[in-house]
């Protein structure tokens, strides 16, 4: 068993892997990190697949050529087990063909029939 790609210690069965093969995230944090492991995993079928209905695009394809290595939580504002909506702060470390880069958002998360979706976010991106 190898550590799950968000960052979590835990062995990535017993973490996103359980939210990938249809476990319900518990907080919107488990879904922001649970979407990070889904994108260095390449793992399109469950981003589309947590993104809130309104904001999901059609199709998503991520760039083969970009490895994302790192994450870091900067902030959480609720999105707790019993909350219907949340914000996650996030840095997110990636290597492409130009070098390093890091992703920063801060992501709005919302409850769809009692599953947290991913709505939006504010990004930057520093290569």
């Amino acid at each position: 068993m190898s550590d799950c790609p968000c960052g979590s210690l835990l062995p990535y069965e017993e973490c996103c892997g359980v939210l990938h093969n249809g476990e319900t995230a518990p907080t919107a944090e488990a879904l922001m990190r649970s979407r990070f492991a889904a994108f260095a995993l390449g793992r399109d079928d469950y981003l589309l697949a947590s993104w809130h209905p309104s904001t999901r695009p059609a199709a998503h394809d991520l760039d083969p050529d970009v490895v994302w290595r790192r994450l870091q939580i900067v902030d959480t504002v609720a999105g707790g087990p019993d909350d219907a909506e949340g914000i996650v702060e996030f840095r997110a470390s990636y290597r492409d063909a130009d070098g390093a880069g890091l992703l920063h958002e801060r992501s709005r998360f919302v409850r769809v029939d009692g599953r947290w979706a991913y709505l939006d976010g504010a990004t930057t991106l520093t290569p």
